[in-house]
């Protein structure tokens, strides 16, 4: 029976050692999303929309601090724009398949690329499932005043996209019944709708994504932050 015990024992000890060893995962920061199809809308409005804008989208995230299974993430950021096969978060069509274009911070080394490209598809469930291209490329993301309730974020991707918001206010209603129709693109801890002053893509119509756009001034934009632990 003392054997047993031990035994018992020393196997608890090394299945404790072993869950000890296992790398961290806990990454906090601020992320922004912007899409052809306005989010924050009337319901007359999205219905004008739905299934004939909405399918591209570019989003990115800036990770003021954390790990991602024990890689250090911190001051890196990363970027997406994908193209869908309808508009992105309705629940009547069916958007997939969804090509996705993603872009990692060149300040990252190998490891941490990697890394951030597994964080970005654990943010996005299956949105990210097939990309199609990757490009490290230096990225911005500057939040005015660091303050993200400002709603005043802009995003750049070297030449390649670009994401500037700014908070809603009065005059941007139309019918006086807005309201958020689709959820964020990506997990987040808190999330506000916001106004896009631009949004683009510059990739080739017939390259990796086979699309490239601009929108300018729409109610399309989420900005907000995210703490993922695990």
């Amino acid at each position: 029976m003392t054997q047993l015990w031990k035994t018992s024992v020393c196997a608890v000890a090394l299945a404790a050692l072993g869950m000890a060893a296992e790398p961290a995962t806990e990454v906090s920061g601020n992320y922004v999303e912007s899409r052809t199809a306005d989010v924050y809308v009337g319901a007359c409005f999205a219905n004008s929309e739905v299934q004939l804008v909405g399918n591209l989208a570019v989003f990115g995230w800036q990770i003021n601090k954390g790990a991602w299974k024990g890689v250090s993430l911190d001051g890196l950021n990363v970027a997406a724009a994908v193209r869908a096969n309808s508009t992105l978060g309705d629940r009547t069509g069916e958007p997939y398949p969804v090509k996705a274009y993603l872009i990692v911070d060149q300040k990252a080394n190998l490891e941490q690329r990697q890394a951030l490209k597994e964080f970005a598809q654990r943010m996005t469930g299956d949105l990210l499932a097939d990309i199609v291209r990757i490009d490290a490329l230096p990225i911005s993301f500057e939040v005015a005043n660091n303050n993200i309730h400002e709603k005043r974020v802009t995003l750049n991707a070297g030449t390649l996209a670009e994401i500037r918001t700014r908070a809603l206010v009065d005059s941007d209603s139309t019918c006086g019944h807005e309201a958020t129709v689709y959820d964020p693109l990506s997990k987040t801890e808190h999330a506000m709708p916001a106004y896009t002053m631009e949004s683009k893509f510059s990739g080739s119509p017939t390259g990796d994504l086979k699309a490239r756009w601009t929108s300018l001034d729409k109610r399309s934009a989420y900005v907000g932050t995210f703490h993922v632990t695990e």
